[in-house]
């Protein structure tokens, strides 16, 4: 056996030791590949030589074997140790439920703070802002200064002629289009040449829309 692989059964050894549970030998692989680089088959090749040398103990269940320490190594454990022992387990369970809420908070603080602006970029967006609203201000202090203010009833006379035009543009477009009509039902070319041969001009020529009133 070369010194890699010797090296690679002591680790092993030391492994399940020190873990004192049940263990596959891809559980083994996977868990010290990294550590003693050995490959799947020497990992296996190894487990089966340390439980022939009765280093570790080895189980049959079904297709699978299952190894773990050599018990024997041990000191016994009394039933008030057992209990001292899942005391302390399920004290540090608690701490682990703790501490991993605690960071799950603290992802979500970090989160936010990613997200946020930093003093620098805030301080620059102030500043536009600030001239933003100066912009503003001098708008607002010129529309407030002048003396070309458009008084209620003269917003509203506009109003009333713009609604008159209207209507009466409506009303002669209607006319007219009524009188095309007439004309076309006896006339021999198309209502385009009517139109070009008449002079007659409309709306649609101009890209014009009839406002709504």
């Amino acid at each position: 056996m070369s010194k890699k692989d010797s090296a690679g059964v002591a680790q092993i050894l030391a492994y399940l030791n020190v873990k004192n549970r049940p263990f596959s030998a891809q559980d083994v692989f996977t868990n010290l590949q990294k550590q003693c680089g050995l490959g799947k088959t020497a990992v296996v090749k190894a487990m089966e030589q340390l439980a022939q040398e009765g280093k570790i103990q080895e189980k049959v269940y079904g297709k699978q074997k299952i190894y773990f320490a050599d018990q024997s190594q041990f000191a016994d454990v009394s039933d008030a140790e057992l209990k001292k022992m899942d005391a302390r387990i399920a004290e540090i369970g608690n701490e682990v439920q703790t501490i991993s809420q605690s960071c799950r908070q603290l992802d979500t603080e970090l989160k936010e703070l990613n997200s946020s602006l930093t003093t620098a970029e805030m301080k620059a967006q102030i500043q536009e802002l600030q001239a933003e609203c100066s912009g503003y201000r001098e708008r607002l202090e010129e529309i407030k200064s002048a003396k070309n203010h458009v008084t209620p009833e003269e917003r509203q006379k506009v109003y009333k002629e713009r609604e008159t035009y209207v209507k009466e543009w409506r009303k002669r477009k209607r006319l007219v289009t009524d009188m095309v009509e007439a004309i076309l039902e006896g006339y021999p070319k198309s209502k385009k040449q009517f139109l070009e041969e008449a002079g007659i001009e409309t709306d649609e020529d101009y890209k014009v829309t009839m406002p709504n009133i």
